[in-house]
């Protein structure tokens, strides 16, 4: 629920007899005061990110679930803290959790992993999953340092002020983490997935796989090994012939390897609010298609 839908609720809520130097908002109000008080409809959920403790969102998914409203959010913050324990909740509650727009937004993780590969066995998992650093990594084998290629980035508005989560990993991780779970049915945390970032990349490191005819690429990826799932993500030299080879800039991609079908690739989902935006309207979309 946006701010401006609040206002509306807490302007609603005033005494219609207020002079207008009074103050018109409404003490205390919250997003699941209001949840808790108005009919039930989808809740698109997408506040700022907070992979340590999910918040706000959390507070906000939750109350949703436990009110009878549907959630699409683009908040990957509360789905890495409490994965199982919303979905459980939308299940119980027979209520629909969207959250395709927090697995690579306008790239389509989810409905490949879940629908198109439903009737074969994952075998492996990666993806480039985060266009900022692989917007950044672009610029570098073009000849930019890292510093510059993420000033370019900022100044594009690709970048954020703090871009730690991009480039140090964290993105990418909180991405396959939440793919692996839904698409392989794991329980995974963050501390379950070693992660190393793109800030000790140098110029001659992408040159050098330049010359070796390979593409340096963030790669998140999760891979069964003696009996139990492996997650990393890391800077991975791929060669010409990886099917994440080409994907450059803000595009991103990814890869599942499988039993029966090969090794199926989607690409592209550039980084761009607008591809984030048609990911959460197409989980509303699928909410109300799926109601009986």
């Amino acid at each position: 629920m946006a701010d401006a839908d609040i206002l509306k609720y807490g302007l609603a809520e005033t005494s219609a007899g207020q002079t207008s130097g009074q103050a018109l908002w409404k003490a205390g109000l919250t997003v699941e005061a209001v949840l808790k008080k108005i009919e039930p409809g989808v809740l698109v959920e997408c506040t700022p990110s907070n992979i340590q403790t999910g918040e706000p969102g959390l507070g906000h998914i939750q109350a949703a679930l436990e009110n009878g409203w549907h959630v699409v959010t683009a908040n990957k913050g509360p789905l890495v803290v409490a994965f199982r324990m919303l979905q459980n909740l939308a299940r119980e509650n027979r209520l629909s959790l969207g959250y395709s727009g927090a697995t690579a937004a306008a790239l389509p993780t989810l409905d490949v992993g879940l629908y198109s590969l439903a009737g074969a066995e994952i075998l492996a998992i990666e993806g480039i999953l985060n266009g900022t650093s692989n917007f950044i990594l672009t610029r570098m084998g073009e000849g930019a340092t890292f510093e510059e290629a993420l000033k370019d980035a900022q100044a594009r508005g690709i970048a954020e002020h703090n871009p730690a989560l991009d480039v140090e990993g964290w993105d990418t991780a909180a991405k396959l983490l939440l793919i692996a779970n839904s698409v392989l049915g794991l329980d995974l945390s963050l501390d379950d997935i070693k992660i190393k970032g793109i800030t000790e990349i140098s110029p001659g490191r992408i040159e050098g796989a330049k010359r070796e005819g390979r593409a340096l690429k963030l790669i998140g990826k999760i891979r069964r090994t003696e009996g139990r799932w492996r997650a990393e993500v890391s800077p991975s030299a791929i060669e010409a012939g990886h099917p994440l080879f080409h994907v450059d800039g803000t595009n991103k991609g990814i890869t599942f390897l499988t039993d029966t079908m090969g090794s199926v690739t989607v690409t592209g989902g550039k980084s761009d609010p607008r591809g984030a935006a048609a990911a959460l309207l197409k989980d509303i979309i699928h909410t109300f298609v799926s109601l009986p």
